[in-house]
């Protein structure tokens, strides 16, 4: 992959400042680790979309497509391939009545927010989790008894060949932190969900009470990647990491929360192989203690 013949080729239609070689993945990821990436590109339409996938295809370049890194960890040699991030740069929001359209880039405490405006209910359960609505719509993501298939309609997405695809609710088989959106690797570009007319101060007071309980759950002043793993059926990760009296457990500067096991946190320079090494550890000894099978939650991606 010639970083230099890709860079002339997108600087064709994209901005100077949209198009970073050798760009630090730390500086785009919640937990503030990871390597360099040999091209990062931030698309601000459809077709620069759809031109990026084109040019990659016909350089034989790999291309992946991160949202605001909030689930993800980078490992320290970064990657090689062609990063293309759909965050603030693709943050478009347009209201008729209850239905609410957005694109995929805008992040869930912001959209929460602008729905707030709009005294609309029933994504308060959102206002809180970190990370953009299209991420969230893949993994299908959910807390304090709400999720994403629970006020979405529909929404539309680019393939592996750029082709842009609409998809109802139901079609996008949406369950436990996944969809066919994750299965097929298709890139969410925009969402339409449907809410509910609600007086100003009740969705205020939820949202409220939700951000109280993360704030004092949830060890939000370090960089982390929210929860590590997924919950495993009839039991709570965070707990049987807790059972396995690994709370505060570290490897280099990572480290268990001492506020939540379920989180991993960097507590000062942690790398992406500390927290490898502290996940390698917290599922031998749960699966010795509990035996139970610990999955990741956080996608892993990068050179080994």
């Amino acid at each position: 992959m010639n970083k230099e013949i890709l860079q002339k080729l997108f600087l064709e239609f994209m901005e100077k400042s949209d198009v970073l070689i050798d760009e630090p993945m730390k500086n785009h990821t919640s937990f503030k680790i990871g390597g360099p990436a040999d091209v990062l590109l931030k698309p601000r339409s459809i077709d620069d979309l759809q031109k990026i996938i084109k040019i990659c295809k016909g350089q034989e370049a790999p291309y992946f497509v991160m949202g605001n890194g909030s689930n993800l960890l980078v490992r320290d040699k970064g990657l090689r391939c062609v990063v293309i991030k759909i965050a603030d740069n693709f943050n478009d929001v347009k209201f008729e009545g209850t239905t609410v359209k957005a694109q995929a880039g805008i992040l869930l405490s912001t959209l929460s927010n602008k729905i707030l405006k709009e005294s609309l209910g029933g994504f308060e359960f959102a206002s809180g989790i970190p990370g953009t609505l299209g991420g969230a719509v893949t993994m299908n993501a959910g807390a304090y008894g709400g999720e994403m298939k629970d006020v979405l309609k529909s929404c539309r997405v680019l393939d592996l060949d750029g082709n842009v695809l609409e998809f109802t609710n139901e079609e996008l088989e949406l369950g436990y932190r996944t969809s066919i959106i994750q299965q097929n690797g298709y890139v969410v570009l925009d969402v339409i969900m449907e809410l509910v007319s609600e007086e100003y101060e009740v969705i205020k007071n939820k949202i409220g009470e939700l951000t109280q309980q993360r704030t004092t759950k949830q060890p939000l002043h370090l960089p982390s990647a929210g929860s590590v793993f997924k919950r495993p059926p009839g039991y709570y990760a965070g707990k049987l990491i807790q059972d396995s009296n690994l709370r505060g457990a570290k490897v280099g500067g990572a480290q268990i929360s001492e506020l939540h096991c379920g989180f991993i946190v960097n507590a000062g320079d942690a790398t992406a192989e500390d927290v490898l090494s502290l996940i390698e550890l917290i599922q031998k000894e749960v699966k010795k203690n509990f035996d139970v099978d610990l999955h990741t939650e956080v996608k892993v991606i990068g050179e080994v």
